[in-house]
């Protein structure tokens, strides 16, 4: 049949291949080796009995400016980097495409945000945000000390570049983290991300 050996089809075949490959929350997160901004490798393995979060970020994002600009993403970092969570801020944007960054520019950024991540992680192929599901920036995920996805969504609850509507939203990453870290079930483990699309 002439589906069969359709260029369409096969293109239709591999997306919803990739679709079902994606990371769901309740099953192991997809594991992963990148580089850091100084040239150190690290996987998710190596963080094994640690809660870990990922941030996909983009410094060039009004919706990532508007979480680092007011010191939002900052004091996440902060505060349960300081309880032991492993936090990795991974970049995805391809070469060439907008939030691209050489390492340097990388640590930069970190250093001039005051930002305290425990890596800035290079996907330059995004093959790591592929493997995620990863759609936005800032797109986060929560992994338990397991291994398990068990968290999935947006920062917050309220889709806009302003930060005066950081204090009114509902903080989904916070209160996942609280729970998670209280070893409670998370309440809402799914949510809407939002931001600029990931410039793979």
């Amino acid at each position: 049949m002439w589906y069969l050996y359709s260029p369409l089809f096969a293109s239709l075949l591999l997306f919803q291949t990739a679709a079902l490959a994606a990371a769901s929350v309740g099953e192991s997160a997809p594991t992963f080796t990148l580089t850091d901004t100084h040239g150190e490798t690290h996987s998710l393995g190596d963080f094994r009995g640690k809660v870990v979060v990922l941030e996909w970020t983009n410094h060039e994002c009004p919706f990532v400016q508007k979480h680092y600009g007011a010191d939002n993403m900052q004091t996440l970092q902060r505060t349960y980097t300081d309880q032991d969570v492993i936090w990795l801020s991974i970049i995805s944007s391809a070469p060439g495409e907008q939030g691209y960054v050489e390492p340097a520019e990388a640590n930069s950024l970190t250093a001039s945000r005051k930002a305290s991540p425990t890596a800035v992680l290079m996907d330059p192929t995004g093959d790591v945000g592929r493997a995620y599901g990863a759609k936005t920036t800032p797109h986060m995920y929560i992994i338990d000390g397991d291994g398990t996805l068990v968290y999935m969504g947006g920062i917050d609850s309220i889709r806009s570049t302003r930060m005066a509507d950081i204090e009114k939203a509902t903080p989904y990453v916070k209160v996942s983290l609280n729970e998670v870290l209280a070893a409670e079930p998370v309440s809402n483990p799914v949510t809407r991300p939002y931001g600029c699309t990931i410039k793979y």
